[in-house]
């Protein structure tokens, strides 16, 4: 577990939690009630990442529907009762990846999670999968006037950890996460399965983990 780093932000959806069944499942329900073709999770996957809202916009223009703002956030509040009700039905945390923040606690590494899902659900979900015990910090999409890949929700986290952004690292899945990592002069590590439409290996990150077994050696070589 050796590695530099005084403090480990981690992405929520795609990168600590499994959290597509469920999101897919709140997408259907709203896209039914509005007459719109369900999608398809294997589709969801490559949906997700820039909140609840940018989900169900996506999958409306995925079944050939251009929302107007009204009727968006009304139908969000559906999505959202829905998605906070089932919020931990099918999802769970990626293998490998509790063992890890346990041992990380034991060493004195200070953990936050920096994620464009609404604060309310992600706490919700991390009490639902008994993960809020290992974070320090934890900021949502609506916990700032800034989401990801704004550099400021990143840095955020950083502070509210007390940590400078040069002894910190940032484990993610997706483009926000490298911009916003880049952007905060924050190295970056992203896993080969969550969510994103672009690989992984293509969206310039300092190291790419297939597993998170992989991911001590990976820290440990960055500079």
């Amino acid at each position: 577990m050796r590695h530099r780093f005084k403090a480990i932000v981690l992405d929520l959806d795609g990168t600590l939690v499994e959290t597509a069944p469920d999101l897919c499942a709140a997408l259907n329900h709203t896209l039914g009630r509005m007459a719109v073709p369900p999608v398809d999770l294997a589709d969801v996957r490559h949906m997700i990442g820039d909140g609840a809202r940018a989900l169900l916009r996506r999958g409306l223009e995925a079944g050939g529907v251009a929302p107007s703002d009204r009727d968006l956030e009304a139908n969000f509040q559906t999505l959202l009762a829905y998605y906070n009700a089932h919020i931990a039905d099918h999802s769970q945390p990626f293998d490998g990846i509790v063992e890890l923040l346990t041992a990380w606690r034991a060493d004195g590494v200070k953990l936050g999670v920096c994620t464009n899902k609404m604060i309310g659900s992600t706490d919700r979900l991390l009490a639902a999968l008994d993960l809020s015990r290992h974070f320090d910090a934890v900021l949502g999409g609506d916990s700032l006037p800034v989401r990801k890949p704004d550099r400021r929700h990143l840095l955020a986290v950083l502070d509210a950890l007390s940590v400078a952004p040069a002894d910190a690292v940032m484990i993610g899945d997706s483009a926000n996460d490298v911009a916003a990592a880049r952007n905060a002069g924050v190295p970056v590590v992203l896993v080969s399965f969550g969510y994103t439409p672009v690989p992984a290996a293509e969206l310039g990150a300092d190291a790419v983990i297939d597993h998170f077994s992989e991911l001590p050696a990976a820290l440990a070589g960055l500079a």
